[in-house]
């Protein structure tokens, strides 16, 4: 049971978009928000919201990597609380028990949760021992050739293709797939050589393929009393490079499958003790309706929005109240997801160049869409300068409606409308993704994108934006300067 303590002030040991949704509930909550910057994030949009900012280093990204220069700067200003967001820091168990050794409350999972939980190959064992399907798989494999020999033998055993992955990965890295012996061979060799520039990758385990899957999670909320509710269930299946694109809630599943589900998260974070928000993964077969567990996180994910759109919770408001000590608000019987919610990740790049990042220009215009179920989440303006130095995500849009046709349209609608000027977007290839068949008839997986290349032979945007600078042109000029003056 944590002891029950007010937070005055919070630092935000993140960037971006996720920093103002947190400042955002630290504000409502009545706390002062801090926020911590490398210098290519100087004059950065979210910066100005927080009542207080302090500057940890010139980056990029290593200082936001910094544990004891975010202990440093909670000290400076005089922080009681850290809320680590995602990425970067926020699965580190070695700064969650920094953050408890320097007697700074860490708005998240106790770090032994972490650490458990950051490692895959332990996480899959905790879950098989309490009865939790989990993916046929390996456990961490050998040094040198006893565990090239371990993995060709679970080959053989099992068939292809092969997932082969990190057991410290996250949010979808460190992962690969192979086809053959030869392949599997070769991306253990690569990984082992990788192992000194990447410690993470050093660690691999192997699980069986689960083709044409479904990746399914559950939205928990755990305080320190033992009481656990979820706030029902995503759909993450769209994504390119095991990175996720666009997501649903609820999950389109028959009412005994997500209760099935719904209880093995509920299993699954009470046997590693969690506290604070966190999400239950699964790989779900559509065929069967069999499902195993994937992995759990122990952070605020960058989808959470989806969820509060339907469930009407402010889950970042949850883990600082958790955090403090408080028991949950909200019983499960006041869950009542009620219609769908989609949310898409607007990214700077170019989904025709294999998404190839396209940072460093400058939003000329910013138009977004509004209107009734629309949410937006982000960062930008007209005049911001998309930085290269970090990730892609500009803007997460989220469309509600009282059913899935409603949403659908809404997200038609918001992306007809939603115009971003200066870098490339994915904003084309989601209204693609709307006229598609499939989609609008809810049959997606794992393999959505590479099933699907028509999505990709959408119109270039570039002759109707030029049309719409015009006319945007001819206003301007129209308001400022007298018909006699021309």
């Amino acid at each position: 049971m944590l002891p029950r303590k007010r937070i005055r002030k919070i630092l935000i040991a993140n960037r971006g978009e996720v920093a103002l949704r947190i400042i955002r509930a630290i504000r409502e909550l009545g706390r002062e928000a801090v926020v911590a910057y490398e210098r290519p994030d100087s004059d950065a949009y979210y910066i100005r919201f927080a009542e207080e900012a302090i500057m940890i280093g010139d980056g990029p990204v290593k200082d936001y990597l910094d544990i004891e220069k975010m202990i440093w700067a909670a000290r400076k200003t005089g922080a009681d609380a850290i809320h680590p967001g995602y990425g970067f820091l926020s699965e580190n168990a070695d700064f969650a028990a920094a953050c408890e050794r320097a007697g700074i409350t860490f708005i998240g999972p106790p770090s032994r949760v972490i650490r458990n939980l950051g490692n895959k190959v332990i996480a899959r064992e905790i879950m098989r021992r309490v009865g939790i399907p989990v993916i046929p798989g390996t456990y961490t494999l050998s040094p040198g050739e006893r565990g090239i020999g371990e993995a060709v033998a679970f080959g053989g055993k099992t068939g292809y293709p092969i997932m082969v992955k990190s057991s410290g990965g996250s949010g979808g890295r460190g992962v690969t797939k192979v086809l053959n012996e030869t392949d599997l061979v070769k991306q253990i060799v690569k990984r082992r050589s990788r192992a000194r520039k990447y410690p993470r990758e050093e660690s691999i385990y192997l699980e069986k393929c689960i083709e044409s899957s479904r990746h399914i999670e559950i939205q928990i909320l755990a305080d320190s009393f033992g009481n656990i509710i979820h706030l029902g269930s995503r759909d993450c299946s769209i994504q390119r490079r095991h990175q996720k694109l666009l997501e649903l809630a609820p999950a389109a599943l028959p009412p005994e499958v997500l209760n099935a589900m719904y209880a093995a998260a509920i299993r699954a974070a009470r046997e590693v003790d969690y506290i604070n928000a966190g999400t239950v993964e699964f790989l779900l077969d559509p065929r069967t309706m069999e499902f195993w567990f994937m992995a759990m996180n122990p952070r605020l994910q960058v989808e959470h929005t989806v969820t509060e759109e339907l469930v009407n919770v402010d889950i970042v408001r949850q883990q600082i109240m958790i955090a403090e000590g408080n028991r949950l608000e909200i019983p499960q019987e006041y869950v009542n997801p009620v219609g769908s919610a989609i949310q898409v990740r607007i990214n700077a790049e170019d989904p025709l160049l294999n998404f190839r990042p396209d940072g460093g220009k400058t939003v000329e215009v910013y138009l977004p869409p509004g209107g009734p179920g629309i949410r937006l989440d982000g960062i930008l303006y007209q005049g911001y300068r998309i930085p290269t130095e970090y990730d892609s995500l500009l803007v997460k849009l989220t469309v509600r409606g009282f059913n899935w046709e409603q949403a659908l349209s809404r997200l038609e609608r918001a992306l007809d409308v939603f115009l971003i000027v200066g870098p490339k977007t994915t904003i084309p290839f989601y209204r693609a993704i709307c006229d598609d068949p499939d989609f609008i008839a809810g049959r997606i997986d794992t393999g959505y994108i590479y099933k699907h290349p028509g999505i990709f032979n959408y119109p270039d945007p570039g002759k109707e934006i030029a049309n719409l600078e015009t006319f945007l042109m001819d206003m301007y000029t129209a308001e400022f300067f007298p018909y006699s003056w021309l």
